[in-house]
């Protein structure tokens, strides 16, 4: 506070005269110190849960929401003092004692670190304290591991796996559009446009963009809405009545289970997310308009989904190097 009052003063000093000036700072410490008292009496968990109505309010998935909120509190109820107190010495001994005893990888604490990082600066940007403590902890250097992608072998044993229209379906759509699994569950039979091959997802922070499938997706799901006798609007709905919308949880239980059916542990949904991503960039798209089917806001996100395929590299090099 003293640090702001003499800045604004020194910046002042030049226009007013020495009574003036004297009277800006009996004015302007009455309003700090009122403002002070303010804060007060506000606790940690309070300035908590107005973070998280800012966050709604920015449009962050409920999923995004209970994330903050669980890795936020228990920060708070790990370190005693009220968040105007909290040091980066604080923060730095918690972040390498959640690593110790949760025992987990660099890439979770860093998740970790991004949500209070996050939380801290909305405090600073709302004037609840002076200096985010997380400012000088930096982002934790992770190895960068390559991820494997599901390959056309197995799509297509996934495919002779499915014993439904609707899982095919699933499977074609996710597969050739890209989209996140909360935007599958999401989409509605109003947002299919056959006849473009193309559907309108709500993508995070409320963003509608467009995605396209492909020939064989449009008639598996075409199939599907024609086997179907129930009047929800849902896209994908559970198999049995009362045929609700199916949920994200439900779209996983089936691709792990179709996954482990062909001898394959680590299928999920975010897999055909990233299998589109490389097999675009692989076939030449340009990376920019993989970032906007994918509906990433930094393309860096985009060139972490991306896998490209080492071959094509050394034909590349050997194209415009050699």
């Amino acid at each position: 506070m003293e640090e702001k009052i003499v800045m604004i003063l020194n910046e002042m000093s030049e226009y007013l005269s020495v009574s003036q000036m004297k009277k800006l700072q009996e004015v302007m410490l009455h309003a700090f110190a009122e403002r002070e008292q303010e804060k007060t009496q506000i606790n940690n968990e309070e300035y908590l849960v107005m973070f998280l109505d800012a966050k709604k309010i920015e449009g962050c998935s409920e999923r995004t929401i209970q994330y903050y909120h669980v890795t936020i509190k228990k920060m708070l109820d790990t370190v005693p003092q009220p968040v105007r107190k909290i040091t980066t010495e604080d923060m730095r001994a918690y972040l390498s004692e959640y690593q110790k005893l949760n025992n987990c990888s660099k890439v979770t604490v860093d998740n970790v670190r991004r949500n209070i990082s996050s939380f801290f600066s909305w405090l600073e940007e709302e004037n609840h304290i002076l200096k985010s403590p997380m400012k000088r902890i930096h982002k934790i250097k992770t190895n960068q591991q390559v991820k494997a992608i599901i390959t056309d072998e197995d799509i297509e044993k996934l495919r002779d796996k499915c014993s439904c229209i609707r899982d095919l379906s699933m499977i074609d759509l996710l597969y050739s559009t890209g989209i996140r699994v909360g935007e599958l569950v999401n989409l509605n039979i109003s947002d299919i446009n056959f006849e473009d091959r193309e559907c309108v997802v709500l993508g995070k922070g409320g963003k509608e963009r467009k995605v396209y499938f492909d020939a064989k997706a449009k008639l598996h799901l075409q199939a599907y809405l024609g086997s179907r006798s129930d009047y929800n609007p849902a896209l994908f709905v559970t198999l049995d009545a009362p045929h609700d919308r199916l949920k994200i949880s439900g779209v996983e239980i089936r691709m792990r289970e179709l996954g482990r059916s062909i001898n394959l542990n680590k299928i999920h949904p975010h897999k055909f997310r990233r299998t589109m991503a490389t097999r675009a960039i692989d076939k030449g798209m340009p990376i920019e308009q993989v970032q906007k089917i994918l509906g990433h806001s930094q393309i860096d996100t985009t060139m972490r989904y991306a896998m490209v395929n080492q071959s094509n590299v050394k034909t590349s090099h050997q194209k415009y190097i050699a």
